[in-house]
């Protein structure tokens, strides 16, 4: 117990300090030495400001019982926290004492019941000065770094916690999102893992430090996404998703082309395009044009056998139940987008019409191309239509063509995407499946089956 340097530190539950110890401590403090300890507890002309930890095994009625005793004299609390690990709890309470009240029945009361329950309890007291600087610390920039991977390692952690802490961010927060690992059961290729940080800090460079982020997650294999923290981010209304490598692991054209037989002929074209060295229309007419003479009915056996993407599910369930509208730009066909929409419960669906008379495709496609321009058309039009501000919308897509619509979303996630979009794009998700996009908007596995 240091008294001259303004901190107390007392441990219950511990053999070297029980009731009997503490009754003697508070005699010595009474009778010899309250003019020096009258800073900490009891001077009734002024107001404390304690800051109170409790730690140990985590069972119901800490808090209810803690409060109950500040409750009883006139305490205000200005701040409090609490967190569990492995059920390990850790409970934080800033409480100001009021003027007219002392400071050491509190405490005694608090030590005493936090004795008989078992816990351990420090208490701090804080300066009135510190305290002000913390208040004013609020109204400071907000940012949300999530981390995700299969797996997350400490050397992750320490990787990004330096970039933080070099670009002066404090960690006010860190929450794992994912799910309770089993060390039995282990599945790495499916596995999932999030970590959440809350940081607070103006950002002097942040084309910089998104710079080292990326270096990170390409180092070491991991994703890593960082959001303002506002209003918005909270509070998404639509997602619209390209569907071709995306809502599924092909790309149809591709698949009519082997049926058709040249499908090297048209995956060479689709992955210059892809990669945007090519004009996406005129690209595109070219691959149809190949197409020519393919009978009607390899599209149903084509799409009975679409490979839906990893988390697809789990995540279009999610947000439908959250309310959330969902819709496919696709520079690829109806047929197959509509197949989609009827599986995933999709609300919207715009691709391109691809023309077939007399059961056979001629080589054409009818009525307006979506390429990248025409996907952030339909996004501000579906959001219009919806009411729904775009920065409350969600685009999600691979290719040089959904660019567009990423840079214009809220929240624009390039999913396993190609070199050029990753590098374009704000936020890119290569580790995880599409339900790794919920972690993005702070959702967690048990919020989400």
């Amino acid at each position: 117990m240091l008294y001259g340097e303004y901190k107390l530190c007392l441990v219950a539950g511990q053999p070297f300090f029980g009731a009997a110890e503490y009754l003697a401590w508070i005699a010595f403090v009474s009778s010899a030495t309250m003019a020096t300890f009258s800073v900490l507890c009891g001077y009734p002309s002024v107001k404390e400001i304690i800051l109170i930890n409790i730690a140990g095994d985590d069972k119901p009625g800490l808090t209810a019982s803690i409060t109950g005793i500040l409750s009883t004299y006139d305490v205000n609390v200005l701040d409090i926290g609490q967190s569990v690990i492995h059920d390990t709890l850790s409970l934080g309470i800033l409480v100001e004492v009021p003027a007219a009240a002392e400071s050491s029945p509190i405490l005694k009361d608090i030590l005493f019941k936090v004795h008989e329950l078992g816990f351990s309890v420090r208490f701090s007291p804080i300066d009135i000065d510190d305290y002000e600087h913390w208040v004013q610390g609020q109204g400071k920039a907000r940012h949300i770094i999530t981390l995700l991977s299969r797996q997350i390692t400490a050397l992750h952690i320490s990787a990004l916690t330096d970039i933080v802490a070099k670009h002066d961010l404090n960690i006010d927060r860190i929450e794992r999102l994912s799910g309770r690992v089993s060390l039995t059961h282990e599945n790495s290729e499916k596995s999932k893992a999030c970590v959440e940080f809350s940081v607070r800090g103006s950002l002097a460079d942040m084309a910089s430090f998104r710079g080292e982020l990326m270096q990170l997650a390409n180092k070491y294999d991991v994703d890593v996404a960082i959001q303002e923290d506002n209003m918005f981010r909270r509070n998404r209304r639509l997602v619209v998703f390209d569907m071709d490598s995306t809502l599924i692991e092909a790309e149809v054209i591709d698949e009519l082309a082997k049926a058709a037989g040249v499908g090297e002929q048209v995956a060479a074209i689709t992955e210059r395009a892809m990669l945007g060295e090519l004009d996406f229309i005129a690209s595109f007419k070219e691959r149809v044009a190949l197409l020519k003479g393919l009978d009607e009915s390899v599209l149903a056996g084509i799409a009975q056998n679409l490979p839906i993407t990893e988390g697809a599910e789990k995540l279009v369930s999610t947000l439908k139940q959250l309310g959330y509208k969902t819709a496919i730009l696709s520079g690829g066909f109806n047929y197959f987008g509509r197949h989609l929409q009827q599986k995933l419960g999709i609300d919207y669906v715009y691709a391109n019409d691809l023309e077939i008379v007399n059961g056979k495709v001629t080589g054409n496609v009818t009525g307006t191309v979506v390429d990248g321009a025409r996907k952030a058309e339909l996004l501000r039009e579906i959001a219009q239509r919806e009411g729904i501000s775009l920065d409350q919308s969600i685009a999600v897509g691979d290719g040089a063509n959904d660019l567009p619509m990423l840079s214009i979303a809220g929240l624009g996630i390039a999913f396993r995407a190609k070199p050029l979009v990753k590098e374009s794009a704000k936020q890119s998700i290569s580790t995880l499946g599409l339900d790794g996009i919920l972690y993005l908007l702070g959702i967690g596995d048990r919020y989400s089956k």
